[in-house]
């Protein structure tokens, strides 16, 4: 597993009886997760502190009950030079996941050290646009994709708050596979492919996307649109009962099949504060031609 070190604004402080106990720069916070099977609290005290908890619903679900009657609608967090907004969102998110820094910092390192004139990099699935912030810092050009509009409009905040707004990016509303499919089309050409595909969800046009039945047919599409020399290609996943040995064996029949190189998959993981305990927080899937080193 991989584990993140490097997030000073964000740790997990506790866990217990499905929840987690997070500080996201001074905002303490109490989200579910189904992984957190055991009882035990460490640090009892610091529950009755949160700012807000997320608690699910019998029926389906679930909201925010916020307790800090002074806690702001948004907030900021960093991660070494670059700053996300955060709200709280339905279905306990904040807009970031501090795992995905693991990624970040790979992404940066294969930029900054390409020989290439420009890196072109594509983000599909792309959310709040953590990987595209990351990218744009290290020299990128950048294309972001996402199906909604509100998702787009939070990547743009983030792009402005980490002092990157003239740098390189296009945002796109759209549905992933219609945009490559056009790309084909259109002849263009990405050095970087990153995705992190859903489990099920809906185009902009709400086309039906589910993983099990689609992710290897956008893959192959998108070894149509790699560069001759392509550098990286990464897929992150946080679907239930999908293996990240699955994902290898995607881009082993697509990606490596055109282009050879090295593929590595793992789970990545957040340990908690002055323990030896780790959550496990979804897993990776990259191809690259020239082999990462940590």
């Amino acid at each position: 597993m991989k584990v993140i070190k490097d997030f000073e604004d964000y740790e997990i402080l506790d866990m217990a009886s499905g929840q987690k106990l997070e500080r996201w720069n001074g905002v303490l916070l109490s989200r579910p997760d189904p992984q957190i099977i055991w009882p035990v609290k460490s640090k009892k005290s610091l529950w009755d502190s949160v700012d807000a908890k997320y608690t699910r619903s019998k029926t389906g679900g679930g909201e925010w009950h916020v307790y800090n009657k002074d806690m702001d609608d948004s907030w900021t967090v960093s991660w070494k030079d670059l700053t996300f907004n955060l709200k709280l969102m339905g279905f306990k998110h904040t807009g970031l996941f501090p795992e995905q820094s693991y990624n970040w910092n790979i992404i940066r390192n294969k930029i900054a050290n390409s020989t290439k004139k420009s890196v072109k990099v594509l983000n599909l699935f792309a959310y709040t646009g953590g990987a595209s912030v990351a990218a744009l810092s290290a020299g990128a050009e950048v294309v972001h994709v996402d199906s909604s509009k509100g998702m787009v409009e939070w990547a743009k905040e983030n792009v402005r708050s980490s002092g990157l707004g003239d740098k390189p990016i296009r945002f796109l509303v759209d549905d992933v596979v219609k945009f490559v499919e056009r790309e084909i089309r259109r002849g263009n050409k990405y050095d970087i492919i990153i995705m992190d595909p859903p489990s099920f969800g809906r185009g902009s046009n709400k086309e039906i996307w589910n993983i099990e039945s689609d992710l290897y047919n956008l893959v192959e599409l998108c070894t149509q649109i790699l560069s001759d020399d392509p550098i990286m290609f990464l897929i992150n996943s946080y679907t239930t009962g999908l293996s990240m040995n699955v994902l290898k064996d995607v881009l082993m029949l697509t990606v490596n099949e055109k282009y050879k190189g090295y593929i590595d998959c793992d789970e990545v993981g957040i340990p908690m504060k002055d323990s030896d305990l780790v959550l496990p927080c979804g897993i990776y899937a990259r191809w690259e031609k020239e082999k990462y080193e940590e």
